[in-house]
């Protein structure tokens, strides 16, 4: 039986990124805070999960290991049971994490100087990639009226038109800001980018954390047209608290678009997996969809809990709605509108790291980025922690 999602976990000296005291100190001057901003989760992956690894381990020999048919074919299933979109296995290929798949996608398709297109505010390494590898950043800036994002297709196929735009990277569901796009407005990106012949890398890494009311599409699965230009980036990572098994989904159908990205891999030594993650992906997607229905009723409470604080603490702050991902994006520019000083006082009063809305493009001065997927009673904590902030800023 998977453990209870109220259970508070002790991850000190697991390794766990969010918690150590040297990048905590490096990130926020502090070493001593609640983390609650690197995207993972503090709860325990399904028991289905533990147990293969726990077999696994047991045997004893970690050797060079190779993807058997069944892994696929759990990625495969999964895909069509939750998305109704059929994937080939030939269209799937390994990277260990989806920012070094955007670099190698980068590295086949894009020169340098040529534009990439973005919708700030977004997932902070999307911007640092392009430009480590030469290329210019497009920012074509999510609109934010009413307390909701929306696309402003004016300006994308403006930033489309660019002679020098090769490729869209789309965060769908959206990072940080929770939207999960309609298949409305995929249709329109789509059309956009295959009028002006750019390339769509869609990162869908949060594809099954969407709340209810709201349901994911797949880019690639709106039109054969759609899948011949995309790229789409899946991964358990988030879906089942995976993201240290670095094991990635690419799926390309377009076969020389793929053969292209295989040959930036095979230049880049990407062959050979880690096999417990081997073990862990096919066991979440062949055993863990009754945990992820039960993690989604839990984060639904988690967002509830938030808006109740808010509203009742915060009046000010305005909590942008969450449509998926368990990331909380809110609005404390009432409170203090320089981003940086808004983000230091978070972590030298509340006590508490969370992301700082700047880190995701200029568009996200005065919001921060809150990682909900904790036990409501830390949650709570946290909560308190961001309202000892705010009273400090008056």
């Amino acid at each position: 039986m998977s453990r209870s999602f109220d259970e508070v976990i002790d991850r000190s000296d697991t390794n766990a990124v969010k918690y150590d005291r040297t990048t905590l100190k490096a990130f926020f001057g502090q070493e001593d805070l609640m983390p609650f901003w690197v995207a993972d989760m503090e709860f325990a992956v399904p028991e289905a999960v533990t147990k293969a690894l726990r077999k696994a381990v047991d045997h004893g020999i970690f050797g060079y290991s190779t993807r058997p048919d069944s892994y696929y074919q759990a990625i495969i299933d999964w895909t069509q049971k939750r998305f109704n979109y059929t994937v080939e296995k030939e269209w799937i290929g390994f990277t260990p994490g989806i920012v070094p798949a955007v670099n190698y996608a980068l590295q086949a398709f894009c020169m340098p100087g040529d534009k990439v297109i973005i919708q700030q505010p977004v997932y902070y390494p999307f911007a640092r990639s392009i430009l480590n590898n030469g290329c210019q950043v497009l920012d074509n800036t999510l609109v934010y009226e009413n307390g909701r994002y929306e696309i402003d297709f004016e300006d994308l196929e403006k930033k489309a038109r660019d002679p020098l735009a090769t490729m869209m990277i789309l965060c769908s569901p959206h990072n940080p800001v929770s939207r999960v796009f309609t298949k409305e407005e995929l249709s329109r990106i789509g059309e956009i980018c295959l009028e002006n012949n750019v390339m769509v890398l869609a990162d869908e890494i949060h594809n099954d954390i969407v709340f209810e009311g709201y349901e994911h599409t797949v880019f690639a699965s709106i039109s054969k047209a759609f899948e011949d230009i995309a790229i789409t980036c899946t991964a358990p990572s988030k879906t089942f608290n995976l993201a240290g098994m670095q094991a990635s989904s690419i799926v390309i159908a377009n076969p020389k678009t793929r053969e292209r990205f295989n040959r930036v891999l095979e230049r880049n030594s990407i062959g050979f997996q880690n096999p417990l993650s081997i073990v862990a992906v096919e066991a979440a997607y062949r055993h863990g969809e009754e945990w992820l229905e039960d993690l989604l009723r839990y984060l639904e409470g988690n967002i509830m809990t938030i808006k109740d604080f808010l509203s009742r603490e915060l009046p000010e702050a305005k909590l942008v709605e969450p449509e998926g991902t368990y990331l909380a994006w809110i609005d404390l520019s009432a409170y203090e509108s320089d981003g940086m000083k808004l983000e230091k006082t978070m972590a030298q009063a509340g006590g508490v790291a969370l992301d700082g809305g700047s880190w995701f493009g200029p568009s996200g001065n005065g919001f921060l980025r809150l990682n909900f997927a904790c036990s409501r009673s830390m949650l709570l904590e946290g909560l308190k922690g961001i309202k000892k902030g705010v009273e400090a800023l008056k």
